[in-house]
């Protein structure tokens, strides 16, 4: 595990999130409604007609790419909270635990596990450097 997946855990969740809206919202875009030009053909020869209409297929397509990005963000997410919960340690479980997932400063896990902030900064990079 890199320290880049797990400090991008929380963006990843907060994306998760942006995606749900998206869907939830996509019906009632302004985009969503779309205009062709069709040729009339009942008075023998082609006359273009402007059509204006709600484009089902742009729909479909934008809430299966926001789907599928939101199952790619979860098995990352997945994955991260379960090599957090797999380390050993209990104390360097919970300062992971509230460092990278909760966004807990250091100051403050330091405050509730009795360390110094340097201590619990030396925790957590001496933890990725050894594993």
């Amino acid at each position: 595990m890199t320290k880049e997946r797990l400090e991008g855990y929380r963006s990843c969740k907060e994306e998760i999130n942006e995606l749900r809206y998206r869907i939830e919202c996509v019906k009632n875009d302004d985009n969503m409604i779309g205009n062709d030009t069709i040729f009339d053909y009942r008075t023998g020869y082609p006359r273009p007609q402007a059509v204006v209409g709600y484009d089902y297929e742009k729909e479909a397509r934008l809430t299966a790419r926001y789907l599928s990005r939101i199952d790619k963000l979860k098995t990352e997410c997945t994955e991260v909270e379960e090599w957090i919960e797999a380390i050993s340690d209990s104390l360097t479980r919970r300062i992971f635990r509230m460092y990278y997932i909760y966004g807990v400063r250091q100051s403050v896990i330091a405050q509730r596990v009795h360390l110094s902030q340097s201590k619990v900064s030396e925790k957590i990079s001496g933890f990725l450097k050894s594993g």
